[in-house]
């Protein structure tokens, strides 16, 4: 699943899965790992990747971004192109339609936000869907509401080359927990801040246990990582209220995703433009 920043990917992978397994938030380039969603049906077994929105890169972390898109593309059996019809089509999906011209693989694309488009300015987005790429498919959906995802599953199921069966049943997703934890933080922070602070922020889940006296309590530990001390400030906040909020947010989340009370212990420190820097772009697990 492919597109440009903010048309919805994240919304649609949790829609399919029925369950929150990415961020969703109004800032673009929100998502920065590849979530899978792991979509059984009646002989067929979908695995949905959501990848990070495909943009020119600024420094060493988008630059790492958009060649897990890349490598994405190459290595799937089907390529969802995913369009935000209610922002108009435009030069962003152009530069991607062009990216996806250099690989082999089927392609299908999906207009989105079809709950919020009239019919005329459905018709008028789709006319310009077809002229991204011509001969594909394109599909109208809506990853808020759910409508047309049935029929686009079944399209894609029958896209899909005959193999095993690679999760059991009962798997959601093949993401660590560790991960899903740190985006879950990630998100409230991103909630809780303003302008480009989003963009400077990592998160580190570095320990989780189970306490020995206690076992229905887990202890998670995580790191907020930002690139300036005023970035620190603006997180923590006056008398610590805001980095109070995050956590209590979080906390909500990732008891529902553990099935458990939590403790979660947030920290957290400047790493000096990380985000410029390979070596510590790769630390921090893009």
């Amino acid at each position: 699943m492919i597109g440009r920043p903010n048309v919805g990917k994240s919304t649609l992978i949790n829609q399919l899965a029925k369950r929150k397994l990415a961020i969703v938030s109004e800032k673009p380039q929100t998502t920065r790992h590849q979530i899978r969603a792991v979509i059984n049906r009646p002989g067929a077994q979908i695995i949905f990747i959501d990848t990070p929105g495909f943009h020119k890169p600024k420094d060493s972390l988008g630059g790492r971004l958009n060649r897990t898109v890349r490598n994405a593309m190459a290595e799937v059996d089907v390529v969802l192109f995913l369009l935000d019809g209610a922002a108009t089509i435009g030069s962003g999906d152009a530069y991607l339609a062009s990216e996806l011209e250099k690989v082999k693989t089927p392609i299908v694309a999906a207009l989105n936000k079809i709950d919020i488009m009239a019919a005329e300015e459905l018709a008028a987005e789709r006319r310009k869907a077809a002229e991204l790429l011509p001969g594909m498919e394109i599909a109208e959906i809506s990853g808020a509401t759910g409508a047309g995802l049935e029929e686009l599953t079944e399209r894609l199921a029958g896209m899909l080359p005959p193999g095993p069966k690679y999760y059991p049943d009962d798997m959601v997703t093949d993401q660590p927990e560790s991960l899903l934890m740190g985006e879950f933080i990630r998100e409230k922070v991103i909630e809780a801040t303003r302008e480009e602070l989003p963009y400077a922020v990592a998160v580190e889940v570095y320990e989780v246990k189970k306490r020995s006296r206690r076992s229905d309590i887990v202890d998670v530990y995580a790191r907020i990582h930002v690139e300036r001390d005023s970035q620190k400030g603006i997180i923590i906040g006056h008398e610590g209220r805001v980095l109070e909020q995050i956590g209590s947010r979080a906390r909500r989340e990732i008891e529902t995703l553990l099935g458990s009370q939590i403790y979660l212990d947030l920290l957290v420190t400047v790493t000096k433009d990380w985000r410029r820097q390979e070596r510590k772009v790769e630390e921090l697990g893009y």
